[in-house]
């Protein structure tokens, strides 16, 4: 594994329209440019993450060569943003077991609720720099 630890790496599900969504959201409250990005599909993953990671129905963050998954993920990234996004960190009191079946319920559920796309999403122009592809 290769995996960068001085990055902070947002991987998701780049088919999943719930997923690209939450990647927008953050582009655009990570003024400081503090995440990079890579779908869980990319090439970039398969070769710096364990395959146990890559086949998750789950958001993985890399912090400081730490990787984190579900909900735990979900918080450190929230974090990391600007305005009262941070405050949100606070749900990490809820114990973890409560957290996860929460995110693992809307997991399951994302491409039903939210569709999928036949191909993993394109970065804007403005923001191709920040992902590892």
């Amino acid at each position: 594994m290769d995996v960068f630890f001085d990055r902070n790496i947002v991987f998701f599900d780049g088919v999943c329209n719930l997923c690209s969504g939450a990647v927008q959201f953050l582009l655009k409250r990570d003024k400081k440019e503090f995440f990079k990005y890579s779908s869980l599909q990319s090439e970039f993953a398969r070769k710096n993450l364990p395959e146990n990671l890559t086949n998750m129905q789950s958001i993985v963050y890399q912090e400081n060569g730490q990787l984190y998954t579900q909900s735990t993920a979900v918080l450190k990234i929230m974090k990391h943003l600007n305005g009262i996004w941070p405050i949100l960190y606070i749900l990490i009191l809820i114990p973890k077991f409560i957290r996860d079946f929460i995110y693992d319920y809307i997991a399951k559920n994302r491409y039903k609720w939210f569709g999928k796309k036949a191909t993993c999403m394109i970065p804007n122009k403005r923001y191709i720099s920040r992902f590892l592809e």
